[in-house]
């Protein structure tokens, strides 16, 4: 057995029954919560000193590309029906090879590690089955948990996506599933979707059907931008073909242009949404779905989506959407005459949807996403004694208003200490980085794209 115990800190646990602890402890034992309480034994056990610290669960992402990361900073001005399909889907991602994925994949692992996402899901478009191999490979060896998400390839945009026929290539995700994901705790499957906007209703149907034989999350890209006009015009019914098989293993990203009932009927059946406000405010994919979801008495989960665009840091998504949703809160009582007197979404709420919510997302809630006893330990210490973070009067508003990644100061995955002292434990930091940027300008080079 290997102990770990997390001593002294100000421990914001999520968990409704436990609360928040001042001079706290958090005890782990082979990667699960043991205990969470005041002066817990420390027998046998590693001791971390939490003293100053505010200890809570590792970040959830909950759609993410990592694989774009060796080509970042080249769609900070880009939107998404112009040059992000055009260059992107269109051209880079079918130029990619087995290991532009694994070195990808591998930085953006890493990079969320250090900025505190313990866990992310990760849309992959693997133009073979060695990419997708090689995509795992990268996940297994940052030490991340993650979703792996096997969507359609990248190679060929007029074959899998705009009314495309085709189905998603079920042998390789079967094969990649069964030797590789299937028996590794930190890793899960998903099935990344089309959905009615880009393929044909029977397809959209089918690929809907093997990820529930397979017994995986759905993940689609639904409703940004006019994906659902440009297809069905004026006869565009929300979910379309898919509308009567919802449910809670299906997870939507973007859906900004869905109706409110759309969004109520699809709570109703317990699917998740998730919403990644930077990337959605900048490319054209219209208003967030918060406001919707909220309505309908969900709540959305966050994630970052493209990182060829903006940083992998979750705190930013925690802050940009929060604050758009007061924004549009606010706006509609002035609009009404009145002063505002109280702002609608807490910071509590948006660290909910950046933990548990995306924990919910990704059918992991009752693994992760909040520091209770039973759920594996994945965590994270955030510095509270910095000039830029004290004093902490609110730990979580700390956390959400005044703490960048630079704070995170330890990382633990599945109760392994993945980052300490500031510092990322993972020696294929230094070791692979040269082949990492080289990678980057090489796909850069062969697009045709100079930034």
């Amino acid at each position: 057995m290997t102990r770990t115990i997390i001593q002294n800190g100000t421990i914001v646990t999520l968990d409704p029954d436990i609360g928040e602890l001042e001079e706290g402890d958090v005890l782990i034992e082979d990667g699960e919560i043991l205990e969470v309480g005041h002066g817990l034994s420390t027998s046998n056990a590693e001791v971390i000193d939490a003293e100053g610290h505010i200890v809570l669960p590792g970040f959830v992402d909950s759609h993410i590309h990592l694989a774009q990361t060796q080509v970042r900073g080249i769609a900070g001005d880009w939107s998404l029906m112009g040059e992000y399909f055009e260059h992107m889907l269109g051209n880079i991602t079918g130029l990619y090879r087995p290991e532009d994925m694994y070195l990808g994949g591998l930085f953006g692992a890493l990079e969320k590690l250090y900025t505190g996402t313990t866990t992310a899901l990760d849309w992959s478009y693997p133009n073979t089955l060695e990419h997708g191999e090689r995509a795992v490979d990268a996940l297994q060896d940052a030490g991340l948990r993650a979703v792996y998400t096997y969507g359609p390839p990248g190679d060929d945009a007029a074959k899998w996506w705009f009314e495309s026929d085709v189905g998603l290539p079920e042998e390789n995700i079967r094969e990649l599933y069964d030797e590789t994901i299937r028996d590794d705790d930190l890793l899960s499957l998903a099935i990344g979707l089309r959905g009615p906007d880009f393929c044909t209703d029977e397809i959209a149907c089918s690929d809907l059907e093997l990820a529930r034989e397979l017994g995986a999350l759905s993940t689609i890209h639904m409703g940004a931008a006019l994906w659902p006009s440009s297809v069905y015009g004026e006869d565009y019914q929300g979910f379309g073909c898919i509308h009567d098989m919802l449910g809670p293993d299906v997870n939507v990203a973007h859906a900004n242009h869905f109706s409110q009932e759309d969004i109520d009927h699809a709570v109703e059946q317990g699917v998740s949404f998730s919403s990644t406000p930077e990337v959605e405010m900048q490319m054209g994919h219209g208003i967030p779905v918060t406001e919707k979801v909220l309505d309908a008495g969900g709540r959305p989960a966050w994630g970052v989506d493209v990182c060829s665009d903006i940083s992998g840091d979750m705190g930013s998504q925690m802050r940009i959407g929060l604050q758009v949703q007061r924004m549009f809160d606010n706006q509609a009582v002035l609009e009404g005459d009145e002063e505002v007197g109280e702002v609608s979404v807490t910071a509590r709420d948006t660290l909910e949807m950046a933990t548990i919510e995306g924990a919910k997302a990704l059918n992991m809630d009752d693994e992760i996403g909040t520091l209770t006893p039973g759920k594996r330990a994945d965590v994270i210490l955030l510095d509270a004694t910095d000039f830029m973070t004290a004093p902490s009067h609110s730990p979580i508003q700390t956390v959400v208003f005044q703490s960048d990644p630079s704070h995170i100061d330890t990382v633990l995955v599945d109760g392994e200490v993945v980052k300490r002292d500031g510092d990322l434990t993972n020696p294929k930091v230094t070791e692979e980085f040269d082949r990492f940027v080289r990678s980057g300008r090489r796909l850069l080079d062969e697009a045709g794209l100079d930034p």
